[in-house]
């Protein structure tokens, strides 16, 4: 099911880019837009692009309701560039953000503990005052929304998302603080909520003398609010309130990102069905008892929330106005306890270290991509067209029938969506 390899060349030069403003119509002509971005989701990783076991039914049937991509990449192999590029619609020569840029000329940025409670040492370089998909759709009308990871701005720097294009945030400001899903404090809108769970440094390893085989070891490293269930709450609080209107939400979820961290009761199916393995004890990240179960079941607990997105969709009857797209920020990682060749999780791809996440290799820059319209999109429709993060804003333009924003690289994929022939198609992403 697999297509022959777009051949890519991704070079990152360090030119500048200019940002400007842009206001549109309000028109509210098209459809609600939920944008899924998985982290680190590799593209072999769902039922449906051939992964035989991690169980992903609600993903598959989203695929199955609609369009599923064969050649669809990420901007960047790594996350703040890849969010930028899908933010602005340009690609990484164009887009300011290049690489993770941890803003180290703060302090002590990669103090967690100093970083809790200092916002200043807190999230990522920031991103220019430019024309975003979240502005483009506020100024058509749109309630907008993200929730999850943004990593484009600290928390005191005017890079945050409410001043990025939108009306609600809630979610990780900071990368580094989402290597731990059992946060301190997330972020809604601009205030710090604390949350119930002790503060555990990313790295902690084991106690001393603990016994690596013991679940008990590791009882640590699970606290009491588990931040992708939060953010899942506020989703469909969202989506609950703004059924009377046009919205768009952008999810950006922090799973399958490290750390391997997801309730018990989840990881305990896959213990069953893999049996046994070797702990993972390493200095990357939390340790795990079962590492392979835990990855696993962070996936499925993804799909798992994609399901109750779809479900809640159709029972407040907005499911057949909603657009639904999914996908990855870039490929699989190769640290931290995850083994990407178990789960042959690049698909056709190199799945070994160097050809992931981080290299521009197909294993690090193509990602699934799932796009399900009821109505528009005729279900169970495949594309091999070459389409990557930039095309959305374009894509979002032309649902709203505005002109696409200036200096932008992407081209809409709606004629792709609506499975006309002969569109338009890119000479090159990059």
């Amino acid at each position: 099911m697999f297509n022959k390899p777009a051949l890519v060349l991704f070079i990152f030069f360090l030119t500048a880019a200019s940002g400007f403003s842009q206001k549109t119509t309000v028109t509210s002509a098209g459809p609600n837009i939920i944008f899924i971005l998985a982290d680190d989701l590799g593209y072999g990783e769902l039922g449906i692009y051939g992964q035989d076991k991690i169980e992903t039914p609600n993903l598959d049937a989203l695929a199955k309701n609609g369009l599923l991509f064969t050649q669809f990449y990420s901007g960047a192999p790594v996350c703040a560039p890849a969010r930028n590029i899908f933010l602005t619609g340009k690609h990484a020569g164009h887009a300011e953000i290049r690489g993770n840029h941890e803003w180290s000329e703060r302090g002590d940025v990669w103090n967690y503990k100093k970083a809790v409670f200092d916002p200043n040492l807190e999230g990522q370089y920031p991103m220019a005052d430019t024309m975003t998909i979240g502005k483009m759709l506020q100024n058509a009308g749109y309630k907008t929304a993200l929730v999850g990871k943004w990593g484009l701005g600290g928390p005191l720097s005017d890079g945050i998302p409410t001043k990025r294009g939108f009306d609600f945030f809630y979610g990780y400001n900071c990368q580094r603080q989402a290597h731990q899903l059992y946060p301190k404090h997330l972020w809604k809108n601009e205030e710090k909520v604390w949350l119930d769970n002790a503060l555990i440094p990313p790295g902690t390893p084991l106690d001393k003398n603990a016994d690596p085989y013991d679940l008990k070891s590791y009882q640590k490293y699970q606290q009491k609010q588990y931040a992708p269930e939060l953010m899942q709450k506020e989703v469909i609080k969202f989506i609950e309130e703004n059924k009377g209107r046009p919205f768009f939400m952008y999810y950006a979820t922090p799973l399958p990102h490290l750390p391997l961290q997801v309730p018990q009761k989840y990881v305990d199916k896959y213990v069953k069905k893999f049996g046994d393995e070797k702990p993972y004890t390493g200095k990357a990240y939390f340790p795990n008892r079962y590492p392979h179960a835990a990855y696993a079941a962070m996936i499925s607990y993804l799909d798992m929330q994609v399901g109750e997105i779809v479900a809640k969709l159709k029972e407040l009857g907005i499911y057949e106005n909603t657009l639904i797209i999914f996908t990855s920020d870039n490929g699989p990682t190769y640290t931290g306890g995850v083994d990407a060749e178990f789960f042959n999780s690049a698909g056709p791809f190199k799945d070994t270290y160097g050809y992931t996440k981080g290299f521009t290799y197909e294993g690090g820059i193509r990602v699934p991509m799932i796009a399900s319209w009821s109505g528009v999109i005729k279900p169970g429709t495949q594309t091999d067209h070459l389409g990557v993060l930039y095309d959305l804003m374009a894509t979002f333009a032309e649902l709203e029938r505005l002109k696409v924003p200036e200096n932008t690289d992407g081209i809409s994929l709606l004629p792709v969506f609506r499975g006309e022939k002969n569109v338009a198609e890119h000479d090159y992403l990059y």
